[in-house]
């Protein structure tokens, strides 16, 4: 005689046909695919029509962040539980709004009709809530001004805001403009508590070179161990610490960072404490990391002159 199962069992996969019967009619499309421009061929045999959503859930901080800036409030179902910590730049609009992890059961709980995410819920994420009939939006990478562009008209046009997202990067390239610095690059140091240096490819590295600024350790690109053995015999002439709280700092017992070299230069040279809500993710505030090393560098320019 054979057991029959449990019904909570039978009720799971009576849940399961359910999603893949959802997946396979693909009334939404089952991703951003049918939020973007119809392709020609497409636009001759019926008309794609686009939607605004009214329960978006993000995943992660970075894209909490692009979510705030451009969202209706109460176009927002979720957001990341980052949303609100120390270096999330937009975190005072985050209070109030609900907050879930990202479980692909906690978010299916809040019924979204749009998903964004630059890497929250891992790298399969997509894939499932595509399968369960839920549009995502995946944030392109890089971390160059023009990504973070890219990004602002991706978000904008996906929420139905797309003046906002012209208007975003209108402010954006305006203030970039305010930071431009001309005449001999000032050098500086970018300092972190994991004991590691900016170099010029990186979103840091970009920053620093739209203020005027230039890498201390220009033989090394990415993010790099700090230059102890160079520090010792020449410094920059601009330190810039970023997430360097001493409660960081405790986190690395054995980094570099809390080497008597790098606290000397800290103490000593002209330093920039900058904040990490501008620095850890690619986005427009972005140019505000820029123009607070512009001005950290002025008067060192202006010695030099």
């Amino acid at each position: 005689m054979t057991a029959r199962r449990p019904k909570s069992a039978r009720l799971m996969r009576r849940l399961w046909r359910l999603a893949g019967v959802v997946a396979a009619v693909s009334v939404m499309g089952l991703s951003y695919r049918s939020l973007t421009a119809p392709s020609a061929q497409t636009a001759k045999t019926r008309p794609v029509v686009m939607t605004t959503p009214q329960r978006v859930v993000s995943l992660d901080f970075c894209a909490d962040q692009f979510v705030l800036q451009l969202a209706d409030r109460d176009q927002i179902a979720a957001l990341s539980t980052q949303s609100r910590a120390e270096h999330a730049y937009w975190r005072a609009k985050a209070v109030g709004l609900p907050q879930v992890r990202s479980s692909a059961e906690a978010v299916l709980a809040r019924s979204p009709d749009l998903v964004v995410r630059t890497y929250g819920g891992g790298p399969e994420a997509g894939t499932f809530l595509n399968k369960a009939g839920i549009p995502v939006l995946q944030l392109g990478e890089g971390e160059d001004f023009e990504a973070v562009r890219r990004n602002l008209r991706l978000v904008a046009r996906a929420l139905g805001h797309i003046d906002r997202g012209e208007a975003a990067i209108k402010d954006f390239d305006q203030a970039l403009a305010k930071a431009h610095r001309t005449g001999a690059p000032v050098t500086a140091l970018y300092v972190t508590p994991g004991g590691v240096q900016a170099g010029s490819d990186t979103s840091l590295g970009k920053m620093m070179a739209a203020a005027g600024l230039t890498p201390f350790d220009q033989a090394n690109t990415g993010w790099s161990a700090l230059p102890l053995e160079r520090l010792a015999r020449s410094a920059p002439r601009l330190m810039i610490s970023g997430f360097m709280s001493p409660g960081a700092l405790a986190l690395y017992p054995w980094s570099s960072a809390r080497h008597p070299l790098i606290r000397a230069h800290l103490a000593h040279q002209p330093s920039l404490a900058l904040s990490g809500a501008v620095s850890a993710c690619p986005g427009s505030f972005m140019a505000d990391g820029v123009l607070d090393m512009a001005k950290a560098g002025d008067p060192l320019r202006e010695a030099a002159s």
